[in-house]
């Protein structure tokens, strides 16, 4: 059942957005019904920057917004100086290809975000659009972290599945999330959140973006 049916009709028209690493994921999704596409390379390592030649694509051939995952490497989220300017460089790239927005976290050595530097990531961004990732999860208090950003005006979006390995496991503390956004930082509900699963979640969470590998269907196959 196409998931619009799930929904009462009096229920906001949800954003889903679907993370993709190659260019038949990225045109899939679309097909399927995705509002947005992450576009990373490398989801076996939770998503890193993609190539230039698959960002130009991806903003040639859709007609959805994309927002580029900015990750120097996998693993933490404590970067060096000369990763903050691998960083800095993919940013200016995404910008000036004409990329609606870019994703980006950077923590501290203690588990919080970097506000400071994501500030400063963000300010070379603009005017596009900047997503926190979930390496806000690792934090010891992701709600205290978004009202963080929320006051710093450091990003648009934050991606979480509230500290938890699922977003149906954080749903609690999703909500405070949201709450703690305001209408300045949009949540965006994940983690193992799929086309046939979203009602359940949306009933649990009330997020008005949810984003997933499946959050429209498979992507492969």
């Amino acid at each position: 059942m196409p998931w619009a049916l799930i929904f009462n009709t009096n229920i906001m028209e949800l954003i889903l957005e679907a993370c993709v690493d190659d260019e038949a994921q990225a045109i899939r999704a679309q097909a399927q019904g995705a509002g947005r596409i992450e576009l990373c390379s490398r989801l076996d390592l939770d998503g890193l920057t993609p190539s230039h030649a698959f960002i130009r694509f991806a903003l040639s051939a859709l007609d959805i917004p994309v927002h580029v995952m900015i990750r120097p490497r996998g693993g933490d989220f404590v970067y060096s100086a000369e990763e903050l300017e691998a960083m800095c460089e993919g940013i200016a790239f995404c910008k000036a290809a004409g990329a609606p927005g870019v994703v980006l976290g950077v923590l501290t050595p203690e588990h919080q975000l970097d506000i400071p530097t994501i500030s400063r990531l963000a300010a070379l961004a603009r005017p596009m659009k900047v997503v926190v990732h979930k390496a806000i999860d690792l934090t010891p208090d992701p709600v205290a972290a978004v009202a963080a950003l929320r006051a710093a005006k450091a990003a648009d979006y934050v991606l979480s599945s509230g500290g938890a390995a699922t977003a149906k496991a954080g749903a609690s503390t999703l909500r405070q999330m949201i709450a703690a956004g305001g209408e300045s930082v949009t949540v965006i509900a994940a983690g193992k959140i799929t086309e046939m699963n979203l009602g359940e979640m949306h009933e649990l969470i009330g997020a008005k973006e949810y984003h997933g590998r499946l959050i429209v269907g498979a992507l492969t196959g």
